[in-house]
């Protein structure tokens, strides 16, 4: 019995020691921690709207007031209709 209890105890002793020496790999990213720090990152950083509307060919101030979402269906459908024409003028020379 004597050896029983002490081949037990060494073979906890060594699983004890393996699991305290083995390398334990890192555990993975948090992802709502990097998109925190992403947010962080774009709140801190400056207003480019100007630089991003002068590359769409449009400045902050010659856009003027947000247009109501009927405006907008319609200005969309007139340029698509102008478009339409210009196609169709193409098509028959």
């Amino acid at each position: 019995m004597g050896r029983a209890l002490a081949g037990l105890g060494g073979a906890l002793g060594l699983a004890w020691l393996w699991r305290r020496l083995r390398p334990r790999p890192e555990p993975a990213p948090d992802p709502a921690a990097e998109l925190r720090e992403r947010l962080e990152q774009a709140r801190e950083a400056e207003d480019d709207r100007d630089d991003f509307d002068a590359a769409e060919g449009q400045t902050l101030d010659e856009v003027g007031e947000p247009r109501s979402l009927e405006e907008r269906r319609r200005a969309i459908h007139e340029q698509a209709q102008q478009t339409l024409g210009e196609m169709r003028d193409v098509g028959d020379e």
